[in-house]
């Protein structure tokens, strides 16, 4: 008589479907509680009002929060700057990242390649508030770009400049495994018919590696969303989405519950309109 161990593995192996489930059950049930829960409550509480005296949290039903932040013309200003930061990191990385990743993956010699692709990543090792704070000192008035010719101060432009830095490897890495994978065949065939590299890059490459460009755009654009702490220490005076959340967190939460639907809802947004584009299928 077979034993319940191997009766449980011949389930498994003649029904796919609860293999499967038996497999993604746990983790998927993990993120639901986790993730989808907290954002359940988060949206809640946005609903919910503070005490002007106490700044104790209120459970009265309403939507003031929410028509405070569409009407208040100081959560549009911010909200717009925040989506514009973004929408400048994203582009820096992507500019910076196709030339990156195509050296690293059909140029570099196959020894050199395996060096140049560890200092891509080695950013990641190092601590975020360690990168930010080195951005800090490089862009003070006697720092390092101010010696080489000029600094560009604390503020948007040194928040973009940050970020950019901070999130590059997530836009390169992407484009780096597509274009590892690009057939010679393609190139080939371009070089055949006379094209020329530029031309070939722009109609032939880019076309093919743009699934893998606007996957690493969203990781770009949602962390440059919803970062606060670079802002604090580069960006001088600016204040962007993440900011105002925190210093409305301790002293009216369901306010600062309403403003972070914002970065959610755009977001959600960016990633409805990528996946209409049908790369993310592509990939």
């Amino acid at each position: 008589m077979p034993s319940p161990v191997r009766r449980l593995a011949g389930a498994l192996h003649r029904r796919p479907g609860l293999r499967l489930t038996a497999l993604l059950g746990a983790p998927l049930a993990w993120l639901t509680v986790a993730y989808l829960g907290s954002l359940a409550v988060l949206l809640l509480s946005a609903f919910w009002t503070t005490d002007e005296f106490t700044s104790s949290v209120e459970h009265v039903w309403n939507t003031d929060n929410f028509t405070r932040v569409a009407t208040d013309p100081l959560y549009r200003t911010v909200a717009l700057r925040t989506f514009g930061i973004a929408v400048g990191v994203t582009a820096v990385d992507a500019v910076l990242a196709v030339p990156m990743a195509l050296y690293l993956a059909r140029i570099a010699r196959p020894g050199s390649r395996r060096l140049l692709l560890v200092a891509v990543t080695t950013p990641l090792w190092a601590g975020y508030l360690v990168k930010a704070y080195a951005w800090w000192v490089m862009l003070s008035h006697g720092g390092v770009l101010d010696w080489l010719g000029g600094t560009p101060g604390f503020g948007v432009p040194a928040v973009v400049i940050t970020l950019a830095y901070l999130w590059l490897p997530y836009m390169v890495l992407p484009l780096h495994a597509a274009l590892s994978h690009l057939p010679d065949s393609y190139l080939d065939a371009a070089a055949d018919l006379g094209a020329r590299p530029w031309t070939a890059l722009r109609t032939v490459v880019l076309p093919l590696v743009t699934p893998a460009l606007l996957a690493g755009s969203v990781l770009t654009f949602s962390l440059s969303l919803g970062d606060y702490l670079t802002v604090q220490i580069v960006g001088g005076t600016t204040q962007m989405i993440g900011n105002v959340i925190a210093d409305n967190v301790t002293l009216d939460l369901p306010l600062a519950a309403a403003v972070s639907c914002v970065p959610a809802l755009i977001v959600v947004g960016y990633l409805l309109a990528v996946r209409r584009t049908g790369a993310l299928e592509s990939l």
